[in-house]
Order: C-alpha cells, then structure tokens, then sequence
C-alpha cells in the first residue's frame, strides 16, 4: 500500500466513524426521542450510572460462605486505561449498587461514596472499572446521552438572507431551526459548561407536567417501569447561571417568544470519557477548590455575538466538578487533602449544590472517593467527622482472602507475554497462598457455640485458607465436626467485620506481591518464573522488616508469622508437585479411585436402604458385604463407633449434591468427598512407596546424570512421565526438571539414596 492509499482508507474511516457519533439535533427532535422513550431520557446521573452497571449483566456465583451476585462489567479490562479484570470483590459491588439504588429512590445523589481499605486492595481498579463500563454504554444507543449548546448563525447566510429575528419580526424566509447550521453559516456556537440535560430549557411547570404524564408506568417500557422515580435535578433543576444568561437576552430580544429563543439550540449526544475529562472525572490530592469562574469569548469573538449577547457579562464554570456534571467524579486519597479544602464536599454531596462568587453550580453527578485505613482511622479522630459521616456512605474494601480468587490478579498479567518467558505451574499459586496467610486472623472461639468452640480455636492460618477457599475442614476432623465447622463457615468468615482491625485490613498487598512476583521472574537461575524462584523472593521480602508493616506484627498462636508461612506455603507446593509426578507415573489413575468409591457407594446405599444385592456369581440375593465396606472406611479414617452415621451421612450428601446439579448425570466423589478421596489415594500410594522411590531415584539419575545411564526401558518410562507433566499439567521441559529436582531433594533425597 502506499502512502496516498493508506491516508484515503484510514480517512474514509475516520469520516464514516464521526458521521455515526456525530449526532446533533434540534430541540424539537430531541424533545421526538424524549417522547419515545421518555424514562430512558428523564434518568439521572445516579439512574444512568446504575443502569450502565447492569447492562452488560450479572451471574450468581457460589462461594462457600454463599452465593454471591457478581457484576459482569468488572470483568471487562480496559487495555487503554490499563484496568484488570477485577477479581473477587462482589460484595463491594453490592454495596456500591445498594447505594446507587437508595439514591435512586430517595430522587437525589445525597452521599459521597467513600470506598476505604488498605493500600493496593483495589479501591482505584474498582472506580477505573466503573469509568470504563460508563464510556462502553455512553456509545450504546440505551446509553445515549444528550448536552445542548448555543448556535448563533451569520446573518448573511440564513435561508432568505434576511434578520434572523433579534427584535424583529419573522419573516417567511426564517428557519425554523440553526442546530444543523455547520461551518461558515455559524458566527458563534456557545456550549453549556456544565452538559446540563436539555429538558432543563423547559420552563419548571410545563416540564414537572411533561414529565409526569410521560414517565407513568406504561406496557411499552417494560417490566420495572412502575420503579421509576424521578430525580429532583431533572424535575426542579435549572438551566445554569452560563445559559440562563443567554436564554434571558434572547428572550428580551425575541419580545418573549420561547420558540423562537429554541432555534438557537442545537443538542448534540456527548459520550463519557476518562481520558478527554468528560463525565468521568478523577481528582488527585490537591489543595485547590474543585470549581472556579472565568468571563469567556466565542468561538470567534465577542463581537461575532448578536447584540443582545455582546453587553452580558458571560462567566463560565470550569474546573472538575464542571467536567464531571451528569457523570462520576472520583476524589483519590481524598483524606490526604487538608480538611478545610474539602468541607465544601458536604454540601455538594447532599444538595448538589456548589456556591461560587458569582453564582450557584446546580450539579447532577456520583461523588466516590477512595481512602486508606490509617488516614480514615485519623479522620475519625476529628471532631468534625460526626459531620462528615452523615452525608458519607462507607464502603470496605479489604484484601482478598480466597487464594483461588487473589491468584487470578496474578495470572491474569504475569503471562509469558509480559515476562518474556514460560510461567510455571504453581508459581502464582505459591504467591497466593502466602498473601492470603498474612492477612488471617486468629478466631475468637469463644464466639461460637460450645460443640464446635474447641474445633474453632484449633484452626491454623492454612486451615482457614483451605475452608474459605473451597470449603474444605481440616482432615483430622471427623464427619460430625467437620459439618459443624463448615456450618459456621459463614460466621468465621464475617467475624471480624463490625471491628476495625478486620480480617483483610493487613498483610501483605496484591501490589507487593506483584513485584515480588516480577523480580522473581528475572533470577538466573531458573529458566522459567518457578515456584521455587518465587518462594526465594518471598524469603527476601520477609528480611525487610522496617520496610512492611505487616512483617512487625505480634505473631498469636501461629498468625502473622511471614516466615512460617513460607515453610506452609513450600509445603503446599511439595504435595501438589508430589501428586503430579505419581499421576504422570500412571501407577495408578484417578478413574480407578472412583471406581473403587463408586461401587463403595452402592454398597453403603443398599445398607441404608436394607435392600440386598444380586450375587453376580451365585445369582443369589445377599446383604452389601460388610467387610468390604469396613475396608474401605478404614483406609478412609472412618470412626469406628460411629460407622451408621457415617454412612448415612455419606449418602445424604450424594442426596444433596443431586440436588443442587439435577442435570448432572454422573456425581463427581472427588468434588463431594475431597478428604476421603486424598486418603484413599494415599492409601494406594503407600502401598507402593518401594515402586515410587525407584521410580523417583530413576527420575532423579536422569535428571542429573549423576549414578550412571539408565536401562532403555527404565529410560523410556521417565521421558514418559516427563511428557505427561508437560502434556497434562503445562510444564515446560526446564520447570519440569526443575520441579522434580525439587521435591526429590525436599522429600526424597533420604530414599533415593
């Protein structure tokens, strides 16, 4: 292509691209989409901001503390703002909607948003998704929203080249409308400094009349009309002090003639936009006020206006409390600010009204701000704060503590792209876990009921990962303690929230972690970004003492003892790569553990049932083999005074998992019963310890080349096993060496030799 080819394509786009946005209109045809749609156009900043959250959906998501409503737009990253998807977190969506839904109902936007937590728990991304789904549904035509400006034509190019009717009378070659004048037919085009709603040129009464008889539930708008309230700004606001200058001195000239005084405006759709502050507005630590005035010109001069304009002193607003009108605006750090460069918020956060030298700003917008845990802590300390609280809605946002969900921050942008090598499996798993161990805390036992208190009170900083995680109890627990735990899971989780230290408030952040993670990713020593490499960082990490808070804390019974964790967390690590190495040795495959609980199910149902089974060799009708069962409950640690229960509990919870997935024709044992599973895994395994230290020394030899080569056959098996790590569980040939290498000396070194 050359260069004259490739500027006519990109500019046949461009020019197609700005005649689809472009869209500009006069009152009368705004007024025709009004009336089309007259709740859609009637919403406020609050109502649109609301709707723009729940466009693109949401999707009930189990957990098991509950099940939870997760918001689709926070999993839309924005490349361009540099947003990831935001993981976890659904709880501060639903405060967030809550609160947008009490401003809905209540007409006004009366609160500031304060979303308040510690450093990097995602406060910004979560204000950054909210931005980014408002400019993808400001383009859509359900977002469409509209601002409208002052055209002012030149005289000589109006249809009939005569007066355009300042003080005049109309003539038969007058137009009835200048809002598609472009170009040399415009002396001067004013726009409205606060994108104020052009139904706000609606005189108030005719408007509040308009807008009642228009916004009345109706069968055209749909199921949830009869929801729809209208907000104060749109009923009772006024044009603002800018426009409502110009609309008087064209209404003077005009001799009172509204219509005539609608010829001048032009509405044009506007789209939300971050980078061009454009309804979506973020304020940094500063010490100035958010708004000011300046006395203005025209596109091409004063004396380009009519001479109704040219004596009026016109003052336009600016500043980001302008730019944000009809949209967001997010104060940043807000509590970093001196408090007397900010009092003014409590006005405008309940009134939404801001007061300048010269003039009143009637604003429409979500104020949201973001704080950390030890400047709101301060604050609150301040004899004004009781002020403040009235007019501030408090949202927390705490540190994740689902290692399943803190991994996905990690994996979602520590890709071989970014690193510019292999990711290994498990090294954002390892960080993960580590992170989410800082941040537990030790549970107050004597909150819960006394037959689970002591099970309560003996939780480890890993068992509650594993029960928040996946609901997991403990494995020396029984099936009676282990139901007990799991239905106070919810209480343990939440059991911190009404006290300021809160589970979640410290340890260590998914941005330390991060950059642990990145420096892990250039040691030299590996060839990938390893677990091992990872586990390294971490140890330095912990060395830094004076630098993280987190590290200072008093250890309690195990809690908030970095180092440990690391030792927990290499633990972990050993097992998982433990389990992969045997299962890519194929000495025994997963199916046959089923296989084996499957026909252990059908004898325990036929137990509970007292129903006998067929003898496939004798054809005779007999009661399920006890001894068969006994074998099986005690590879699995089944009480042995307890064994009924025990049994019927198993097949209640089959019962209960059929339930919950009516569609699923084959029950999955691993995912119902994941401890006797592992147990009888083990079990298997341990008969096999002999096979599985030759297998690993023969590993280990290949590996290091130390002990001689192997047989052809013994050689053929270990490249095998290599291949299925990499074929199954995404290994490279170097971080499967590497792992291997690893956990033959961790836990094997004594058996290989």
């Amino acid at each position: 292509m050359d260069a004259r080819s490739f500027l006519e394509t990109v500019g046949s786009g461009v020019k197609a691209a700005y005649a689809e946005r472009r869209s500009l209109l006069s009152f009368e045809e705004y007024l025709a989409i009004f009336l089309e749609s007259p709740r859609r156009q009637a919403r406020s900043a609050a109502q649109w901001l609301r709707d723009a959250i729940e466009f693109p959906g949401a999707e009930e998501v189990a957990t098991p503390v509950g099940t939870v409503r997760r918001y689709r737009l926070f999993d839309q990253p924005s490349p361009e703002l540099g947003t990831p998807r935001i993981a976890g977190h659904e709880e501060v969506q639903a405060a967030v909607v809550r609160i947008l839904d009490n401003f809905v109902r209540s007409g006004r936007v009366n609160k500031l948003i304060l979303l308040h937590g510690p450093n990097g728990s995602a406060k910004s991304s979560i204000v950054a998704a909210l931005t980014h789904a408002m400019e993808q549904y400001s383009e859509r035509p359900e977002g469409a929203l509209y601002r409208y400006h002052w055209v002012f034509p030149s005289e000589k190019r109006v249809k009939g080249g005569g007066t355009v009717g300042f003080g005049g009378r109309a003539t038969a070659g007058e137009v009835s409308s200048f809002a598609q004048l472009e170009g040399d037919a415009i002396d001067s085009r004013l726009a409205c400094p606060l994108r104020d709603h052009p139904l706000l040129l609606v005189p108030r009464a005719e408007r509040r009349k308009l807008l009642e008889q228009h916004c009345r539930p109706s069968a055209r708008e749909g199921k949830g009309a009869e929801d729809f309230v209208l907000s104060d700004y749109v009923v009772n606001g006024e044009p603002c002090q800018y426009c409502q200058q110009i609309a008087s001195a064209l209404l003077g000239a005009y001799h009172g003639d509204w219509l005539k005084v609608l010829r001048h405006v032009q509405v044009e759709r506007f789209y939300v936009s971050t980078r061009y502050q454009q309804a979506a507005i973020s304020v940094e630590p500063q010490i100035s006020v958010d708004a000011s005035v300046r006395q203005v010109t025209a596109d091409r001069s004063v004396g380009s206006l009519p001479p109704a304009l040219q004596s009026v002193a016109l003052l336009e607003p600016y500043g980001p409390l302008v730019a944000g009108n009809r949209g967001l605006l997010e104060y940043a750090d807000i509590l970093k600010r001196p408090l007397e460069a900010w009092k003014y918020l409590l006005g405008v956060s309940e009134t939404g009204r801001v007061s300048l030298e010269q003039f009143i700003l009637h604003l429409d917008m979500v104020l949201i701000a973001s704080a950390n845990e030890a400047q709101l802590s301060a604050f609150k300390e301040l004899p004004d704060f009781s002020s403040f609280k009235a007019r501030i809605e408090l949202v927390r946002v705490p540190y994740l503590r689902r290692r399943s969900v803190e991994r996905e921050i990690y994996d979602q942008q520590l890709t071989p792209a970014a690193l510019g090598k292999h990711v290994a499996p498990h090294a954002t798993d390892v960080a993960a876990t580590w992170a989410v161990l800082t941040r537990m805390k030790k549970p107050m036992a004597d909150r819960y009921p006394a037959e689970v208190r002591a099970v309560v009170d003996s939780l480890s900083p890993m068992d509650k990962l594993r029960l928040y995680d996946r609901g997991e109890a403990p494995e020396r627990l029984g099936m009676q303690q282990a139901r007990e735990l799991r239905q106070h899971l919810e209480a343990l989780y939440r059991e911190s929230d009404v006290y300021p230290i809160y589970e979640g408030r410290t340890g260590a952040s998914a941005r330390e972690i991060k950059t642990a993670l990145f420096n892990a990713a250039q040691n030299p020593r590996y060839a990938c970004l390893t677990p091992m490499a990872v586990l390294e960082e971490l140890e330095a990490l912990c060395r830094d003492r004076s630098v993280h808070e987190f590290l200072q804390e008093t250890v309690v019974q195990g809690y908030h003892d970095a180092e440990a964790f690391l030792a927990d967390a290499e633990e972990a690590l050993l097992d998982r790569l433990d389990e992969e190495i045997r299962d890519s040795m194929g000495m025994v495959s997963a199916a046959q553990y089923r296989e084996l609980f499957d026909k252990y199910l059908a004898l325990i149902s036929s137990w509970v049932k007292g129903e006998r089974i067929r003898n496939r060799v004798t054809g005779e009708h007999e009661q399920p083999d006890e001894g068969r069962m006994t074998d099986f409950e005690r590879i699995v640690a089944a009480p042995e005074e307890g064994r009924a229960e025990f049994r019927r509990s198993l097949i209640a919870a089959v019962g209960a998992y059929r339930v919950d997935h009516p569609d699923t024709a084959e029950i999955d044992v691993a995912a119902i019963f994941p401890e006797h599973f592992r147990r009888l895994r083990d079990h298997y395994y341990g008969e096999r310890k002999a096979e599985l230290a030759r297998n690993k020394e023969n590993l280990l030899r290949h590996l290091t080349g130390e002990g001689g080569p192997l047989e052809e056959r013994v050689r053929r098996e270990v490249e095998q096993t290599l291949r299925t790590m990499q074929e199954r569980y995404g290994y490279c040939q170097a971080c499967a060496r590497e792992g291997v290498l690893f956990l033959l000396r961790r836990r094997y070194q004594d058996a290989a030799g």
